[in-house]
């Protein structure tokens, strides 16, 4: 009950702060309410629509998400920011164009400010208030966790293993000189013994100086300098692989995302803390990722500080040809020790575009490009066999703790506009409309050996048996492709039809979407 009335308090509240803002941008117009009001009216009804359903859909209105300062800006500039693209795509698509772009974007900044401001007070209020520990166990349970808890968890996992305590008192030196003896413990407490002669301890963002190591093959390289600040980060990291001996070992730290905003955020007073944080946001992270602004960006910065995410950093090391050992939080930095497995995997093309092609086992055990909207971070693809090392899978087959998604990531399989470009698939033919899902072949290695004989008979599907029966682990998602499979060769048309429609109930009305 408390949270229906919390939705119908903010959705009249989003109502009212848009047509505030409308009414004051077009107050500035010369020709004032007379001349915008009958001409702009429909494209207000329009924007409030998708506004308020994209609002619902991101959660900008769901009580149980709307729990600290951080959310509130998360989701509301989130929101903002795909109403107003899917309405500037609207009325491009429809060709309207005798609205005042002025209206516009002014309708949307000056809500957005309203809304920000609004919640922040909200905010402010509810923690004012005692809370209840009951009401916060049961919110701790389902929330996502954090940066810290995820990479903590990896510590207590066992990848960490314990270290014979000798160790090489002239790289501790080295080590403790360069970046004092609080790093220095984290460092010998993740590397220990292994640090021996055949040890380099460098603090270097360029690749001569990884080149220039007098010896060709080393036990442990270490580099204290963080990866952010390292241009050619790919081919430094291949550098360091071509020094390193089969099984040698790698150690480097990052500055995450989640450090750098919490960096940020502290640093600066509230609100304009998330002020800079938003325009630091689309410099940093918004325009190195867009082919035509990417040039732009490595003029000014010559992508010095970059911001990387965890994944990022884990995945970009893991395509190097290392596999990931350790994990650290400490200080301002995420500490990793990798291990190297073989050589670096080449890089195909763009790595930050939009729409991505997933290498996936289709009919006759051939692997195919499935294309799809990027929702992961860059280099997500390169750590899944580590991300199952230390998570395994969940009931629905997904990774449990995938801190590989990104927030628009989130949103877009919600409301599975990630899968719209598999169309592509179907109109090239190597997929059909129903039919067993294309797996990465880390995923398909894990089903039982006759399956993996039968699935590859059939093309694939944009939609997977998985909507119609909802199964709950791997061995359910296995034997519910087996019964689909056991029907669809008695009656290939009937069987895809039933399942067609078993699944659009299911995703409509029993909330099967992808997380």
């Amino acid at each position: 009950m408390e949270v229906r009335r919390f939705r119908m308090v903010t959705l009249s509240a989003d109502i009212v702060i848009l047509a505030i803002s409308f009414l004051t941008v077009v107050s500035t117009r010369p020709a004032s309410f007379s001349g915008y009001l009958p001409s702009h009216g429909l494209f207000f009804v329009s924007l409030a629509v998708i506004w308020i359903i994209v609002s619902l859909l991101n959660g900008k209105m769901y009580r149980g998400k709307i729990v600290n300062y951080s959310a509130v800006f998360s989701r509301v500039i989130t929101s903002n920011i795909i109403a107003l693209s899917i309405t500037a795509l609207l009325m491009y698509s429809l060709r309207e164009y005798s609205y005042s772009r002025t209206v516009v974007l002014g309708t949307a900044i000056i809500a957005t400010v309203l809304e920000l401001i609004a919640g922040s007070l909200y905010i402010a209020y509810k923690k004012a208030n005692l809370h209840d520990p009951a009401e916060y166990e049961r919110y701790r349970k389902v929330r996502k966790k954090s940066e810290y808890e995820l990479v903590n968890e990896v510590t207590r996992n066992g990848i960490n293993e314990t270290r014979p305590p000798e160790i090489n008192p002239h790289i501790k030196a080295i080590i403790e000189e360069e970046c004092g003896p609080e790093m220095t413990e984290a460092v010998i407490g993740m590397t220990g013994a292994n640090l021996d002669q055949r040890t380099a301890v460098l603090s270097t963002t360029t690749i001569f100086n990884i080149t220039s190591l007098p010896r060709d093959n080393y036990n442990y390289i270490i580099n204290l300098h963080r990866i952010n600040d390292i241009s050619r980060l790919d081919r430094f990291l291949d550098a360091v692989n071509r020094k390193l001996k089969l099984r040698g070992f790698f150690f480097c730290c990052v500055e995450t995302k989640d450090q750098r905003k919490e960096r940020l955020l502290k640093k600066y007073p509230p609100v304009l803390n998330y002020i800079y944080y938003f325009f630091d946001f689309i410099i940093k992270r918004i325009l190195p990722k867009l082919k035509l602004t990417a040039g732009l960006y490595r003029l000014l910065t010559r992508n010095s500080n970059m911001v990387i995410s965890r994944a990022e950093a884990l995945g970009r090391i893991s395509r190097a040809g290392f596999s990931i050992r350790q994990e650290l939080l400490t200080g301002n930095m995420l500490c990793i020790e990798a291990r190297k497995t073989g050589d670096p995997i080449p890089l195909n093309g763009y790595t930050y575009g939009p729409l991505i092609a997933l290498p996936r086992v289709g009919m006759n055990g051939n692997i195919i490009k499935v294309y799809k909207l990027r929702t992961m971070h860059p280099y997500s693809e390169f750590i899944q066999e580590y991300l199952y090392r230390i998570h395994s899978l969940e009931g629905k087959g997904k990774f449990r703790d995938d801190f590989r998604i990104t927030s628009w990531g989130a949103f877009a399989r919600r409301v599975w506009l990630d899968e719209l470009p598999m169309l592509i698939n179907f109109f090239k033919g190597n997929m059909k409309l129903v039919g067993v899902r294309p797996l990465s072949r880390q995923y398909f290695d894990l089903y039982t050996p006759e399956l993996q004989e039968r699935r590859i008979n059939y093309r694939p599907g944009l939609i997977p048996p998985y909507y119609a029966d909802m199964p709950g682990g791997l061995d359910e998602i296995q034997a519910s492709e087996k019964r689909y499979l056991d029907s669809y060769d008695k009656s290939p048309f009937f069987t895809d039809t039933r399942y067609f429609f078993r699944s659009l109930w299911n995703i409509f009305f029993r909330n099967a979407r992808s997380n």
